[in-house]
């Protein structure tokens, strides 16, 4: 592919702001509309913040790392970008949208690369009943809070509270309970894509929780709708030796290892 108009979407850390500058001395910056594809420059903080803010230009993203970890990212680089884009190796992913009914029943929506997540507002912990498509799968759960993770979060908040890590094409999602106190053996669910998952909050009064979208907070909530949106495609980009499908893969095993 002959690239010729890039978009750089450049976060504002004093670290993402110095290479960007470096860059544009060689690359003239196009819009985001007519532009062929979109480099953003950050973490992966300023990844998903970028998916979200330009998705409706339908265009293909490419990360450069200049955060902490990049897992969403390619290794940084100032030369030879256009090559390393022609060269790289296209992913699609949908997010899960997530629908909010608080407590004063008014209604909020969002999506979510990586994943959905409860997490009690109090010193009380959070009560909640899960189902899927109308199905009870947990009558009542008590814990700190309980997230929804599409593949591609399924090695960040999802691994750091012992969920299980999906593979990139599993059509799967994994709904991971947060430090449960009862049932305290309930480690979670690996569930289809095409779910609906409902999660109530069984004691909104006593009992308050929030929702967060990947960076977007709800709080005060009655309910929550969660499934993946398949009519969302978003088109990332990865050099050969640093595709996402990899990164998860060594993720697996050193899961497996520890």
């Amino acid at each position: 592919m002959n690239i010729n108009k890039i978009f750089f979407a450049i976060d504002k850390t004093n670290k993402a702001k110095s290479f960007g500058k470096k860059i544009l001395k060689t690359y003239k910056n196009s819009s985001p509309s007519r532009s062929q594809i979109i480099v953003v420059i950050g973490g992966d903080g300023f990844m998903l913040e970028t998916l979200k803010k330009y998705r409706k230009y339908n265009k293909p993203f490419y990360g450069l790392n200049r955060g902490t970890f990049g897992f969403l990212m390619n290794k940084f680089k100032t030369k030879n970008i256009r090559r390393s884009i022609s060269r790289a190796k296209s992913i699609t992913v949908s997010p899960l949208e997530m629908k909010v009914t608080t407590k004063n029943n008014k209604i909020f929506s969002a999506i979510a690369i990586n994943e959905v997540s409860l997490l009690r507002q109090s010193k009380q912990t959070s009560s909640l009943q899960i189902l899927n498509r109308n199905k009870i799968l947990i009558k009542k759960l008590i814990a700190d809070g309980v997230l929804v993770s599409t593949p591609a979060g399924s090695t960040a908040y999802n691994l750091s509270v012992h969920g299980p890590i999906l593979s990139l094409n599993s059509k799967k999602v994994a709904i991971t309970p947060i430090s449960p106190f009862r049932p305290r053996r309930w480690k979670g669910k690996i569930l289809s894509s095409s779910s609906l998952i409902k999660i109530i909050n069984l004691n909104v009064k006593k009992r308050p929780i929030s929702v967060v979208a990947d960076n977007k907070e709800v709080r005060n909530i009655k309910n929550v709708i969660i499934k993946v949106n398949k009519s969302i495609k978003l088109r990332l980009l990865y050099d050969k030796n640093n595709s996402l499908s990899k990164k998860i893969k060594l993720e697996q095993v050193r899961k497996q290892i520890n």
